[in-house]
């Protein structure tokens, strides 16, 4: 995948989901799925603007590492209620969790959690020129439990398409649960990376917490 997308979904979601915990047809979301992939957008792009300058400008590698960090925390804060980061990460792990202790399960959660948003936050800040346009709905969501948002990243050059699976949770409220970016799934992916992981570890599920936690990016 091309890091130079505007990567400002490909936060919102890691994993393929399950969807065990969607609602009942009678009840009534908040904000419909199209509304909330506009409204995180419009969130993050604000995040983009409030921070980038800041971080490029920051005049001692202390203070440019205290406005990451201040930029991290604001888009997770966004993110959060779009996303379930603790229902994602036990979907990540899929079969393996059933071998986790509640310690490891949450160990994972966090570092998994800080692993997505820092690195789709630094992508973040290289986001320049394009456009993001979300493509109204054709059909109406209706009673539906499941739904497709298509949305386009527009550049001078090309064009790159976002699928966004949603689901309703039992509170009424539209999550996004995949993203697949220009036809690359990200829950498939990151659900392959943890099993890969698991297998070379020979099982060990500590080490391999321990190892994604390493791999977030510093500095």
């Amino acid at each position: 995948m091309n890091m130079k997308l505007p990567v400002v979904i490909a936060a919102l979601l890691a994993a393929t989901l399950t969807f065990s915990t969607l609602a009942s047809a009678s009840a009534e979301p908040a904000m419909s799925p199209h509304q909330l992939v506009e409204d995180v957008t419009g969130k993050l792009l604000g995040d983009i603007a409030r921070y980038r300058e800041a971080v490029n400008k920051a005049p001692s590698e202390a203070q440019k590492t205290a406005l990451m960090n201040e930029f991290f925390a604001s888009l997770q804060t966004t993110l959060e209620p779009a996303i379930d980061f603790n229902w994602i990460a036990l979907n990540v792990m899929g079969k393996h969790r059933n071998d986790a202790t509640p310690e490891q399960v949450e160990r994972f959660t966090k570092a998994f959690t800080q692993g997505l948003v820092e690195t789709y936050g630094r992508g973040l800040l290289s986001y320049s020129n394009q456009k993001i346009v979300v493509i109204p709905s054709t059909e109406d969501v209706g009673d539906k439990r499941r739904v497709t948002v298509r949305q386009e990243i527009q550049g001078a050059d090309a064009k790159y398409p976002l699928l966004y699976s949603m689901g309703l949770n039992r509170r009424g409220e539209w999550k996004v649960v995949n993203v697949i970016i220009n036809g690359i799934n990200l829950g498939t992916t990151f659900r392959n990376q943890f099993a890969q992981a698991y297998s070379q570890s020979g099982g060990d599920l500590d080490k391999v917490i321990s190892n994604w936690a390493t791999q977030v990016p510093q500095g």
